[in-house]
C-alpha cells in the first residue's frame, strides 16, 4: 500500500511540474504585427538568452503561472525571442535592448509604449503589464504631455521614472536635461529636482551633476546624504565599469582623471578597486603592484577581506621579495582584524614564497590550530605544513 501511495505522489508530482511548464507560441515578428492590427490589441515581447539565469528563472516561475499566460493571451500578441538567434538578434537592436530579460510592449505600428527589463516577481510582472494598458501611464502619452510643458518637474519625472523602468540610463539624458535647462542653479537644490537628477543625470561633466558637486550640502538638506553619496557613486562607477570590462585602458585613464577631480575619500577608495579590477583583469602586474604598493593602507587597511585578495594576488602572481615583504605586512594586517584560519594560511604560503621557513611553518600551525578548535577539516593546513618540511 505505502508503495502504491509512494507512485500516486511521485505522477501527481510529475504532473503538476509538466503542467507549470514555461509554454509559448512561436509566432513571429511580423505575424504578430499583422494579427495585432487585426485584432487591434497591443503587443508583448519578451527577448531572451537561454544562458541567462534571470531569464530562465523567469520562464520557470513568471512564465509558468497559468494565470499569467492566460493574462497575456487575452490581452496581448506575446512574442518570444532568443536574442541568439536571427529574428531576435534584429529585435534586441531594433528596440536598443542591453539589459537581459526585456519586457516591451508595443503597439502595431511599432510604437514603444511602456517596457520594463530584469527578473522581477510574479505580483509585480502582472502590475506592469496593467499598466502598460493604460494609455494615461504610456510612454506615447507621458512624453506628448512632458514636451509640451518641459519646465514643469512632476510631468518630467512621471516620464523619465517611467521611461527608466525599461530603457538604459543614456536614453534619459535628452528630456532630463531639456527639464533642467529651464531651472536655475538656485531651483537645482529642491527635493523634486533632486529626484530628477537622481533618475536622469549620468554625465559627470554635466553642469547639473558638477552643481551637486559644488552644493553638496543643500542637496544632503533636500534629500540626504546617504542618497547623494549614492548618486555621486553610481556616476562614478558608470564612467569607469565599461572600460574595466572591455579592458579599454587607454579610455579608462581619461575617464579617471575625470573622476579624480571629485575630492571624496569614497570615490578614491572607489577609484582604486577599478585600478586593481582592470590590472587583474588584463593582467598587467606591473600596474597592479604600483597601485597596491601605493594605495592599499590608504584605502583598504581596514578590510580584512581585501587585504587577504590583494595578497592572494600577490601570491600567485608577484615575484619581487621587497614587494612581496609588503603584502606579508598586508596580510599581518588582516589577521589582526580577524583572526582568521584562511588569513593565517596566507601568511604562511607568503612567508614560504620568500623562504621563510620558520615564519611559514608558524603560520600553518596556527591555522591548523584554529580548525581543530573550530572543528573543521585540517587538511588543508596539514598539506601545507607537509609541503614547508619538504622544502
Amino acid at each position: 500500500m505505502r508503495l502504491i501511495y509512494t507512485l500516486f505522489f511521485l505522477v501527481l508530482f510529475q504532473f503538476s511540474g509538466a503542467q507549470n511548464e514555461w509554454k509559448h507560441s512561436e509566432i513571429t515578428y511580423t505575424d504578430a504585427l499583422i494579427q495585432s492590427k487585426k485584432e487591434n490589441k497591443p503587443i508583448f515581447i519578451m527577448l531572451y538568452a537561454t544562458w541567462c539565469p534571470h531569464c530562465n528563472v523567469m520562464k520557470s516561475t513568471v512564465f509558468s503561472d497559468p494565470k499569467v499566460m492566460d493574462f497575456l493571451d487575452k490581452n496581448y500578441i506575446s512574442v518570444w525571442k532568443d536574442i541568439e538567434k536571427e529574428e531576435g538578434r534584429k529585435l534586441k537592436e531594433q528596440y536598443q535592448t542591453k539589459g537581459l530579460p526585456a519586457f516591451i510592449f508595443i503597439d502595431s505600428d511599432e510604437t514603444v509604449l511602456y517596457s520594463i527589463k530584469g527578473e522581477i516577481k510574479t505580483d509585480f510582472f502582472m502590475y506592469e503589464a496593467k499598466n502598460a494598458l493604460n494609455p494615461l501611464l504610456q510612454l506615447p502619452y507621458l512624453e506628448k504631455q512632458f514636451l509640451a510643458d518641459p519646465s514643469n518637474a512632476n510631468k518630467c519625472l512621471a516620464y523619465i521614472q517611467t521611461l527608466r523602468k525599461g530603457a538604459d540610463r543614456a536614453r534619459l539624458s535628452e528630456p532630463t536635461h531639456l527639464y533642467l535647462a529651464t531651472q536655475t542653479d538656485q531651483q537645482l537644490a529642491s527635493e523634486t529636482n533632486w529626484r530628477i537628477i537622481a533618475n536622469g543625470v549620468s554625465d559627470i561633466e554635466s553642469r547639473e551633476f558638477k552643481y551637486v558637486l559644488t552644493h553638496k550640502k543643500d542637496f544632503e538638506n533636500a534629500t540626504s546624504p546617504a542618497r547623494v553619496e549614492r548618486k555621486i557613486i553610481n556616476i562614478v562607477s558608470e564612467l569607469l565599469e565599461p572600460q574595466t570590462t572591455s579592458l579599454d585602458s587607454i579610455t579608462y585613464f581619461k575617464n579617471r582623471a575625470i573622476a579624480k577631480t571629485i575630492t571624496l575619500q569614497t570615490i578614491d577608495s572607489l577609484i582604486f578597486s577599478y585600478d586593481l579590477t582592470l590590472a587583474e583583469r588584463s593582467e598587467n602586474w606591473g600596474l597592479y603592484k604600483r597601485t597596491t604598493l601605493n594605495d592599499t593602507q590608504k584605502y583598504v587597511w581596514n578590510i580584512d577581506s581585501k587585504l587577504k585578495e590583494i595578497g592572494q594576488v600577490y601570491l600567485k602572481e608577484i615575484e619581487d621579495v621587497s614587494a612581496l615583504n609588503k603584502a606579508i605586512d598586508w596580510a599581518q594586517r588582516a589577521i589582526e582584524l580577524n583572526y582568521s584560519s584562511d588569513g593565517n594560511l596566507l601568511l604562511s604560503r607568503l612567508y614560504l614564497k620568500i623562504n621563510d621557513k620558520k615564519s611559514a611553518e608558524a603560520y600553518a600551525q596556527n591555522a591548523r590550530d584554529i580548525a581543530v578548535e573550530m572543528d573543521w577539516s585540517t587538511k588543508e593546513a596539514d598539506d601545507l605544513l607537509k609541503e614547508i618540511k619538504a622544502v
